[in-house]
């Protein structure tokens, strides 16, 4: 069954990248008819460069808009059905699952909405994956899952999709300030033969094409994504190593000091918008 639903998934994601439709800017997203998603608001104050930030969403074709709007379309929620499923299996030396500690997704709510930040008892910044994997080798006493893989992806949409409707609030101040002040560093530094840094995109020409893309603000609240361009579902950082490498540059590790801090600014920088992962861009 899996099999077939991930067949119809990819049929899916042909139809919609041959598709040449222009994206709606003006419209609103609302999932299944009931979950309102924050798609355009003011900028944080910590924000110079934007007046106003929008979702990824937003620069989409509508056939692409359409797909994220009903969960039965969405080729992204396949995943988030076989996270459930992991979820609530016993792994590692402590006769652990997740729901032995948590009892059911909907009660880690909010928890997408919150990361990047600051881990007082680990003393470090945790993405969400950070975190998933903290539980399991700390509670669980089972192995890590790779970073922006597919058992780790799957997880990280499942909690995004319990916060849909929540509003981004990741903490720039504390402890967290040296992180935020080093992805700031790194978001407006031009790299590579290319010469191009985050902003040059995604700040200075967001709105405009490249290559027959629509250029967004580069939000990434909708994260993990289904892309229809590879059929599953990508990780933010994997993101940012594509784009790394656009520009003809040395590009860093997932979960290296440098992605981890570009993750947490980047993410600041939607704070306002909603959490609406997992999404369906191109």
């Amino acid at each position: 069954m899996k099999k077939f639903l991930k067949a119809s998934a990819l049929a899916a994601s042909v139809f919609a990248i041959a598709s040449a439709a222009q994206a709606d800017e003006e419209a609103d997203l609302v999932v299944n008819g009931e979950i309102e998603i924050t798609v355009r608001t003011s900028a944080p104050e910590h924000v110079d460069g934007l007046r106003d930030i929008y979702s990824g969403w937003v620069f989409r074709s509508d056939e692409t808009q359409a797909m994220q709007m009903d969960d039965f379309d969405n080729p992204g929620m396949i995943f988030v059905e076989e996270a459930i499923e992991a979820f609530n299996t016993v792994e590692g030396s402590e006769g652990n699952s997740c729901a032995s500690c948590h009892d059911t997704p909907e009660n880690l709510a909010g928890a997408r909405a919150t990361h990047p930040k600051w881990n007082d008892n680990a003393e470090e910044i945790r993405t969400l994956g950070m975190q998933i994997n903290g539980c399991r080798t700390e509670q669980m006493g089972a192995e890590p899952w790779a970073a922006d893989k597919g058992d780790m992806l799957a997880m990280e949409a499942l909690l995004a999709s319990v916060s849909r409707g929540m509003p981004v609030n990741v903490q720039i101040d504390g402890p967290a300030e040296a992180a935020y002040e080093l992805g700031r560093e790194l978001y407006y530094t031009r790299t590579g033969q290319l010469d191009l840094s985050c902003a040059s995109c995604h700040e200075q020409n967001y709105g405009n094409y490249i290559r027959a893309d629509h250029l967004s603000q580069g939000q990434i609240n909708g994260f993990p994504t289904y892309r229809l361009k590879n059929a599953k579902l990508n990780g933010v950082q994997s993101r940012f190593r594509g784009c790394v490498r656009d520009t003809r540059a040395e590009t860093y590790a997932v979960n290296s000091p440098e992605f981890i801090a570009l993750e947490l600014y980047v993410a600041s920088r939607g704070n306002g918008l909603s959490v609406e992962g997992p999404s369906v861009r191109n």
